[in-house]
Formats: C-alpha cells, structure tokens, sequence
C-alpha cells in the first residue's frame, strides 16, 4: 500500500493511457491500441503518426496468422511515422525455378507447395530503448539491440547491436553511442526494468551522459 501511494504522490505517467500528452491524439503509447495478437509492445513504448496513430498495424505487413512469425518490442522504444516491418508472409522460395506462389491461386495449381514450406526468418524482435526514425523499413526476422539508434530512411536487412547507430540501405553500422565498457555496464543495469520508482528518481541522469554517475546513483 505504502509503495502505491508512492507511485501517486511521485505523479509517474500511466502506461495504460492511449494518448499520454494532452489534446495530441498522433501520439500513443503504443500497447494500448495493438489488436493483433502476433505484435507484443513493453510499456511506455510510443508510436508518432503524422495522420493517425492506427496506421501502425497497417505498416506492419504481410503478417499472416498462418504464419506464426511475431513482432516483438520492447519497453521505452519511440518509432516515428511510415516506420514499416516487413513481415515473413512477404517470402517466396528463392532456391526453386520459380519464385512465383503458384498455390495460392488454388485450382490445379492448390498442391504446387506439397512438401515444401516457404521460407522464415522467424520473429522480429525490437529491443528496450530504441529509437526508429521516420521511414524506416525492418525487415523480416531482424534483431534490434537495446538502445539503437535506427536512422530516418534507413532499410534493416540484419541484426543491429546493442546501442549502435545504423542508417542507410541497406542500414550499416555508423558508430556505437557508448564506449564497449559503458555498453556492458548499461546491458547489465537495464534501467528500463527498474521499478518506475526508480527510474522516476534517476530520470535527470537517463537524460544525462553520464553512464558512471548512473551506476552510482544505483548502487547507494
């Protein structure tokens, strides 16, 4: 009860609200409007559109339930407008004569697939703490690392380490935002799983540059 009345006096946003800034509706925390059950989104995660925050699922595509593949992402990720994922639904066989999915259109050509499964690179998975800036395109199966950067425009064909910064098409390595050591250190702290009392307290030192003031505070 005390620690309740805590997260009350300490006025923290409420992760369950649609639209967290006031008279702005093309902003959201974005787990509160997914109605697919094959897209997981941690808390605080926000999506920005610049018409209508329900776009977002549409620029989630070819996600087929037959399928199975997830989007999964992770707590405190800001994705901006047109961000798009191309889902696993979009591939054909690349190693047959053909490409075409002759099975689709049934008829005489309904077993064309017997024996054979068109390819997956399984689920799409954003990290905690990753920002997607206006325009990008994830591509099936990619991996995000906590705390990347992804650039406007940029096209993710491959995984994206921890905390790097990638931009391009396809996206390529830029730099990483911290040294290997405060990397470590940050991938072992994963303030984003913190209690929100905490995090509350040490918001002036998330937005600062500090990674050794941060592991100290922590560590009092």
């Amino acid at each position: 009860m005390k620690k309740n009345k805590i997260i009350r006096d300490m006025n923290i946003p409420d992760k369950d609200i649609k639209f967290p800034l006031e008279n702005y509706d093309r902003l959201c925390f974005l787990k509160n409007i997914i109605t697919s059950p094959n897209i997981e989104v941690g808390d605080y995660t926000y999506y920005d559109d610049f018409e209508n925050v329900n776009n977002f699922e549409k620029n989630v595509k070819y996600h087929f339930d037959f399928v199975g593949d997830k989007l999964i992402i992770g707590k405190f990720c800001m994705i901006a407008s047109n961000v798009t994922f191309i889902m696993n639904g979009a591939n054909h066989l690349t190693e047959s004569i053909t490409t075409y999915p002759f099975a689709i259109f049934g008829q005489d050509w309904k077993d064309a697939m017997n024996g054979k499964t068109y390819p997956t690179k399984g689920n799409t998975v954003i990290g905690n703490d990753v920002w997607i800036g206006y325009n990008a395109t994830i591509m099936p199966g990619v991996t995000i690392g906590d705390g990347a950067i992804i650039a406007s425009n940029s096209n993710v064909v491959k995984d994206v380490e921890a905390y790097a910064v990638v931009g391009g098409n396809p996206a390529k390595e830029i730099k990483k935002r911290f040294s290997k050591e405060k990397i470590a250190t940050l991938l072992k702290m994963k303030w984003w799983n913190w209690s929100l009392e905490e995090i509350t307290k040490n918001v002036h030192l998330l937005t600062g540059n500090s990674v050794l003031e941060l592991e100290k505070s922590t560590t009092k």
